[in-house]
């Protein structure tokens, strides 16, 4: 199963370290990975698979979100058959 996770907000140092990093902790592998820095905005967009993943989806949701949180990002993750579900419209 895969996952779609986002990141936005003001770049620094560390912003793709931190999220891989929580990933790795979770054995979620990063399949593609897409990053922008337009201005002084971050924006990131990684496809992951979470089905070898050692924690629940919410857990890795909180975890991600406290990643955010120290880096004054928005980190959101969605599963892929909704992120696919929600551009067939």
């Amino acid at each position: 199963m895969k996952a779609i996770i986002t990141v936005i907000g003001k770049d620094s140092i560390g912003i793709l370290a931190k999220v891989s990093d929580a990933c790795a902790s979770a054995d979620v592998n990063i399949v593609e990975v897409t990053q922008s820095v337009l201005q002084d905005m971050f924006a990131m967009v990684m496809l992951v698979e979470i089905d070898k993943s050692n924690i629940g989806f919410d857990q890795l949701r909180e975890s991600l979100n406290a990643v955010g949180e120290s880096t004054n990002t928005k980190i959101h993750i969605m599963h892929e058959d909704i992120f696919n579900s929600m551009h067939k419209i």
